[in-house]
């Protein structure tokens, strides 16, 4: 049984840290290196639920995609949400690990496990990543289709692929127009719309769409042009986790280790229901 020391080491070198942004935090928040690791969840968020589940299960490492502390803080006391968490934690010797976009970035990525969801053939990053000559890792990933669907097919495929959110998948485009590329984006992606139209792609998949961005992306493109599915964050990001616990699977072993990594079905998605509008401007 490795303690807890060792599988950092392992988890810097899936994702290293200094592959994140620069704006970002991620790594190791809380635990001791010397407690021993028997069990892993895996998490998007790292929420009061969250915590919780890691308390039931038994586990000794918690590894959530979402940084708890992005922006500095000078307390962690247990009256706000967020020291909460770091005190049951604590209280329970759970260490907390971070892979946010050292995770986005990395080869495999947050991305390929998305593409990966949607039976998408990944053929390179959206965005490469500067300092990788194998021109593998990067923001985002540029995929084929095996065969043509139609934009309402590929929005139903995302809907059934994904786990199920209030928000589900919103759509802009010809319903019917033939959809053969697509690039997609775990997370927040309106900021990669100029790669997008460079990639030349006939949708593009993604996450937090804001009306400004998504607008101009579609009078850019032109009648025809480039189609847009939205889907929840949280959605987009979940199916990393399996695709990073068999990470770790692989690791353990290799190492001998026999980790039992757990992956949290919990959906921590902010919203929880969806109303259709109904209402016409007067």
């Amino acid at each position: 049984m490795p303690v807890l020391s060792e599988v950092i080491i392992a988890l810097d070198t899936l994702w290293p840290p200094e592959r994140a942004e620069g704006w970002d935090a991620v790594g190791t928040v809380c635990g001791d290196p010397e407690t021993k690791v028997s069990t892993v969840l895996f998490a998007v968020d790292p929420v009061r639920e969250i915590a919780e589940e890691a308390v039931a299960l038994g586990a000794q490492l918690l590894i959530t995609h979402h940084p708890l502390y992005l922006r500095g803080t000078t307390t962690v006391a247990a009256g706000t949400f967020k020291g909460r968490v770091v005190h049951t934690l604590i209280r329970h010797d759970i260490a907390l690990y971070v892979a946010h976009t050292n995770a986005d970035r990395a080869d495999p990525g947050v991305s390929d496990a998305l593409a990966g969801a949607l039976d998408l053939r990944v053929t390179g990053p959206l965005v490469p990543d500067p300092d990788d000559p194998s021109g593998r890792r990067g923001l985002g990933r540029i995929c084929e289709l095996d065969w043509p669907l139609t934009l309402t097919e590929l929005a139903e495929r995302a809907a059934a692929r994904l786990p199920a959110t209030a928000q589900g998948i919103r759509v802009a485009g010809d319903t019917q127009r033939e959809i053969r590329t697509v690039a997609v984006c775990g997370g927040s992606g309106d900021g990669l719309f100029d790669a997008v139209r460079a990639a030349g792609v006939d949708a593009y998949l993604t996450a937090d769409l804001r009306h400004h961005p998504a607008s101009e992306a579609r009078e850019h493109a032109g009648p025809g042009g480039l189609a847009l599915l939205d889907a929840a964050h949280w959605a987009t990001e979940w199916p990393w986790l399996e695709q990073a616990a068999a990470q770790l699977d692989a690791v353990s072993e290799r190492h001998g280790w026999g980790l039992r990594t757990h992956v949290s079905r919990r959906v921590t998605d902010p919203w929880i229901t969806h109303r259709p509008s109904q209402g016409a401007p007067n």
